[in-house]
């Protein structure tokens, strides 16, 4: 590509968006030798790499139903400011960034108005878990899908969706944080062991498991011997946990921030976690685990009518088994997540196979030659040579 600097429209709708959007425009910089231009809607990240924000990202970054329907309008009105910006100026390609419920509305009504220009989806919705039909929806407006797990091109290509590209997990990227150095290798076997609580970065998650996690970790003492506990969460949940914990029969040490919970990950023997990105971020580590998950009464109806995947947890859809435990809904109670748990703090079979299945995942995320930053600014290139190429 020559001439004047590539355009790019970047769209994210929250903070884990700005972290995959930064990193894709330090690839494409070095890939273009600076000859490329950035705009559209971004957060912390993106905007110290210089690109100013059409709004603050607050104004859409918003999680849950109720949280949304209150925030509608403001919503509404950024989505039809970021499409009319993408018209008004058209770039040279609109990357999209995880976030559907919002940048997938932007995207459908820029291709109606332009529907020459190419649009990159960077994160695959969760199309092989509920809602299949998207897939082929997304076909008439997504050129190219850019997913992070191993098994989504092939979900993509079952469904009728766009073409989908495997370009690596941003995990993967962050292998040095995560892996134990041999000083921290051996405190995983000291005693008294640690092990983590983790029960969720949102409200509902953290309201609905804390209290569940602390008695099931009373019992598994009871039957496992003594053993430390802590649990990271994120800043705005310190406070709260702190509080909630005060009645826990062993009180853990409660930690914030990433840096200190990757430290924690690494001498970790076992854990207790909730069903998310966490889940991935332990098994790269090492840390056998039983992970739960409760929803209320009117989510868990639709969940059960709507969601057709055989796992919940990313660790066992990558592997294709249910090698980590995983406790739903009534199922998920202190008796059940002691038992499930004790096992991994010991020497015994479940443990051992846990790390074996854990040990494969390397082998089934890894790339060969590219970091995932580096091959996500490749097929954005090459899908803007492609549509070209079409015209």
């Amino acid at each position: 590509m020559t001439g004047a600097p590539l355009d790019v429209f970047l769209v994210v709708g929250e903070p884990s968006g700005d972290q995959l959007g930064f990193k894709l425009m330090q690839a494409l910089r070095r890939r273009l030798a600076g000859a490329v231009r950035f705009r559209g809607v971004a957060g912390p990240a993106m905007s110290a790499e210089g690109m100013e924000s059409l709004f603050p990202l607050d104004d859409v970054a918003v999680m849950g139903f109720a949280p949304v329907l209150a925030r509608f309008p403001t919503i509404y009105a950024r989505a039809w400011q970021t499409i009319d910006a993408v018209v008004a100026e058209p770039p040279d390609v609109l990357v999209i960034i995880d976030s559907p419920g919002f940048t997938h509305a932007v995207a459908k009504r820029v291709r109606r108005r332009l529907p020459g220009l190419p649009i990159v989806d960077y994160v695959s919705p969760s199309v092989w878990a509920w809602r299949s039909g998207r897939a082929r929806d997304m076909a008439a407006y997504v050129d190219h899908v850019l997913a992070l797990l191993p098994f989504e091109p092939a979900a993509h290509q079952r469904l009728g969706g766009p073409p989908c590209t495997y370009v690596g997990h941003p995990l993967i990227e962050r292998l040095g944080e995560l892996r134990p150095d041999p000083q921290e290798t051996a405190a995983r076997s000291a005693a008294p062991p640690l092990v983590l609580a983790l029960p969720g970065s949102r409200s509902g998650e953290v309201a609905r498991l804390t209290n569940v996690f602390g008695e099931a970790l009373a019992l598994a003492i009871q039957r496992a011997g003594p053993f430390d506990i802590v649990l990271p969460t994120v800043p705005r949940h310190a406070k709260r946990l702190r509080a909630a914990v005060a009645s826990w029969a062993v009180r853990p040490r409660v930690i914030d921030g990433e840096a200190e919970k990757f430290a924690a990950f690494r001498r970790a023997r076992a854990a207790l976690a909730a069903s998310g990105t966490v889940t991935l971020e332990l098994a790269l580590s090492g840390v056998p685990m039983v992970g739960a998950y409760r929803l209320p009464g009117w989510e868990a109806f639709l969940a059960r009518r709507l969601i057709r995947t055989p796992s919940v947890l990313l660790p066992n859809l990558i592997l294709g088994e249910r090698a980590i435990p995983e406790l739903l809904q009534e199922d998920a109670t202190p008796p059940r997540l002691a038992e499930a748990l004790v096992p991994l703090i010991g020497e015994g079979p479940e443990r051992r196979h846990q790390l074996e299945a854990l040990g494969r995942l390397d082998g089934l995320m890894r790339l060969e030659g590219e970091a995932p930053s580096e091959r996500a600014a490749r097929i954005v290139l090459e899908t803007i040579e492609a549509k070209r190429a079409a015209r």
